[in-house]
Order: structure tokens, then sequence, then C-alpha cells
């Protein structure tokens, strides 16, 4: 038995018989502006150095006592509640109530004997616009880290949260956050095996989820580019797979090149401006192909009689490409240049790989290997050293990152009973340590998600 995502073995299973496989200004409106800072001229001297031993690492092992009151009645508490969520949902954080004053130092006596050793406060307060005052305290240098205000319309109060809790991150951490990104992904009704499928599109955290596609036909494999409001995805519309480009400014959907067969997997290259893609031959196989979006000019990368190559994902440099090959027999992982020359394989654990999407950071590819009867989710180096397990199941598929390179979104299917009875299939989130796996809320089945950029 032959092994990819299961996206491509429903492609591949309909149209190769002869193979056998298994399954200052923030973006959006949002004014940032700096806070004078409160409390003693050592506090404002030292206000621009994070503490050095809050690092990720050391996180996991002790997530950080973080106090985090109501912004106020309304909307402030439903701000405040947001960032709450954001920073408890990575597993970093230990949130905490309490009451912080929003204009004066606050008693840093009372906050150590609590345990905290950050504080946060803040205000909200308008109509028209609504303007949220935030301030950061280190409790144990009795100091104040950072202050900003966030000026915005009040439809985008969501917006404001997720960049309140991605400066928290950021300041505390020491790397960008993720909270105010989107997770594209597919949604799924109905009973298992006849689910009408639309493109749909959330925030990070499963608020604001709303369908892009109307469910007509069938829908999968949705990324997002690096650069702009777009999506590639695939479509079976008028029962012919093929690669799509969704504009979300506009709603117009355009079809990506031209090829006799059908082309599947779509992924942008990391200056956006092309995406790579697999295609079906003649001969039963498939091959990589990379194509310019403004020219419609396409390059054949791989050209291998009767094999197929497919899931190809560049690395954040866009110097190499991961891809998944039967070449060598059965489904593994194999990196080329991006010129489509000198490939090698990286995979040689038991089992089949597939799904291979390399982190932006540049340090790890993530994968799914099917072995033992069940999936795993797992992640290596580049050269495919250091392979590691970080959650496995009936089925766990569909890996992408978040910006930052610190969790991965992925589907998780359960088994279903007689006549599909019991069948769910969500989002789920893990961090790449392998610890705080959690399902993302949606409110139909969903599956294929794709993680944004940060919002510009």
């Amino acid at each position: 038995m032959s092994f990819f995502s299961d996206t491509e073995a429903e492609l591949l299973q309909k149209h190769l018989s002869r193979r056998s496989l298994l399954g200052g200004v923030a973006a959006g409106g949002v004014l940032v502006t700096p806070l004078a800072l409160l409390g003693s001229r050592s506090a404002r001297a030292a206000s621009g150095n994070a503490p050095a031993e809050i690092t990720v690492a050391g996180a996991h092992q002790a997530p950080i006592p973080i106090v985090i009151p109501d912004f106020g009645p309304g909307l402030g508490n439903q701000i405040s509640s947001v960032i709450s969520s954001d920073l408890s949902s990575t597993g970093l954080f230990q949130v905490m109530g309490g009451t912080v004053p929003a204009s004066v130092q606050p008693d840093f006596s009372a906050l150590k004997a609590r345990g905290a050793r950050v504080a946060v406060a803040g205000s909200a307060a308008g109509s028209d616009h609504v303007r949220v005052e935030v301030r950061l305290w280190d409790v144990v240098a009795g100091q104040q880290m950072e202050g900003r205000a966030y000026t915005a319309s009040p439809s985008n109060w969501r917006r404001i949260a997720h960049i309140i809790a991605d400066s928290i991150y950021k300041r505390l951490l020491g790397e960008d956050g993720y909270f105010d990104t989107r997770i594209a992904y597919i949604s799924r009704t109905g009973p298992r095996r006849h689910q009408a499928t639309r493109l749909a599109i959330m925030d990070q955290d499963g608020a604001n989820a709303h369908m892009l596609t109307n469910g007509n036909w069938l829908t999968l494999e949705p990324r997002f580019s690096p650069i702009s409001e777009q999506l590639a995805f695939l479509s079976y519309a008028n029962n012919r797979p093929r690669v799509y480009v969704y504009d979300l400014n506009t709603g117009q959907q355009t079809i990506l090149g031209t090829f006799e067969g059908i082309s599947f997997a779509p992924r942008f290259s990391p200056d956006g401006r092309s995406i790579i893609l697999s295609a079906t031959t003649k001969d039963g196989g498939a091959d990589l192909y990379l194509i310019d979006l403004a020219t419609q000019h396409r390059r054949r990368l791989t050209s291998a009689p009767g094999v197929i190559d497919t899931s190809p994902c560049f690395s954040p440099d866009g110097q190499s490409i991961v891809f998944n090959s039967d070449r060598g027999g059965s489904p593994q992982l194999y990196v080329m240049s991006a010129n489509g020359g000198n490939a090698h394989r990286i995979s040689y654990g038991n089992g089949h790989y597939g799904s291979p999407v390399w982190s932006p950071r540049g340090d790890q590819i993530a994968f799914v290997r099917i072995g033992s009867g069940g999936f795993t989710l797992g992640v290596m180096g580049p050269d495919g050293v250091g392979e590691r397990s970080l959650t496995q199941g009936f089925t766990v598929e569909s890996p992408s990152f978040a910006p930052n390179g610190r969790a991965l979104a992925f589907c998780r299917q359960n088994a279903a009973g007689a006549g599909g009875a019991g069948f769910t299939s969500s989002v789920a989130v893990i961090d790449v340590a392998g610890f705080n796996e959690h399902i993302i809320p949606t409110t139909t089945g969903a599956s294929d998600p794709a993680w944004s950029p940060l919002r510009r």
C-alpha cells in the first residue's frame, strides 16, 4: 500500500486507478501609540530590556504567572477575556484574574504575594472609536515594561485584543506571537461519505468564521499567500479537479494554469509571486510545476516517468523544496533545490510519509506518517535528523505552522461507527514541543487548516 494525504489519496484513487493509496498603524485600522511610562527613573531606564530569565523553553517547564484584570464593563471585559484566552492557549502562561490599577503604579508586594511574575493593567472607553490603554508591569523588578494605547472602530475590538496579546507575547518571550492571524480551512457538513465541503476562514481562535464558497463542489487544500489576501485551493468545479486562487478582498476565483491532467497540492513561494503544485501525467504519475502568478508561465521541476511527486513546500529562504514522492517504491520525503535538482531522501522511519511543510523558522519540517495501523504527526530536521512524534490518532493530517513556528494546526479525525455514526473532523493545535494540544471550536466539521501570516 502507498500513502499520501487523504486529500491526495481521494484525488489519485479516482484518476490513477493503477495505484492503491491510503488516505504606528497596524493593519485593519488599529492605531497604536505609546503611553508615558509610570514609576521611577530606574524603571524608565530599564523599561527597554526584557527580563532575560523568561524564555520559551523556560515557560514550557513553568508557565509565566501573569495577572490580567477586567478592562472595564462591556467591551473592556470582552477585550481582556480574549487576551487571557490567547495567552492561555499557548500553554506558556498561567493567567490569573485580579485588580490592577489602570493609571497608577500597582502594589507590587501584593502581586508578588500572589505569585505573579507579570501584571497587565488596562482600560477601554469610547463608542464611535474604542481606545484601549494597556501597561505591562514586571512585578519582580517593580518596573513598567511597556505602555501603549490602541484606537479603532468598535467592529475591530477583537483585533485590538489579539494585537495586545501579540505585544505581550513578544515583550516577554522575545519573538513574535501569532494571535492576530487567521486560519483557512475546509468546512464539512452532512454524512461522512457525502459531505458538503466549503472553503472557510476564521480567526486563529475560531471566532469570526465565515464561508467563502457555496459547497456545490468538493473543495480541499487551502493555502495562504505570505504577502497578499489570496488563498490557493483545490476545487472539483465542473467535475474537473484544478487549483484556483481566491482573492479575499474581491471574492474572485481564478483557475491557475492549464493542464491536460489534474492539478492539486498548491503552495505559495516565500515571496508570494509563484505557486508550486503537482499535476498528473499521462503515464499515471504526477510532476511538480512552478507557476509565476503575474505571467502564468510554468516551469516543470520534476519529470520521473510513472512517479508521483506531490505535496511540495518551499523552505523559508526559497532555496529548497521538500516534497513527497514514491520514486523509491513507497511515499517518502525528499528535499531538492528550488530549481528541481539534487533531490535526496530524508525520511527513513517505519511507515509511509506525506504532507511535509517547512517551518517558518527553517529549522524543522512537519509531516504525517502512517504505520502500525495509525497516523502520526511529527517533525524532523531538514536533513532528516531528529525525527520525533508530536501526536497520534486514527487520522491526524494536514499540518500547518503558526507564523512564528512555535505551534502547528492540523486535522484530527476519529474512527466512525456503523454508517459513519460518531465521526468527527476537527482542527487542532499543538505546540512543536509536543504538548498543549487543543481543539479550535468550529460550527461545522473542519479539516485542511492553513495558518495565515500575521495580519498587516
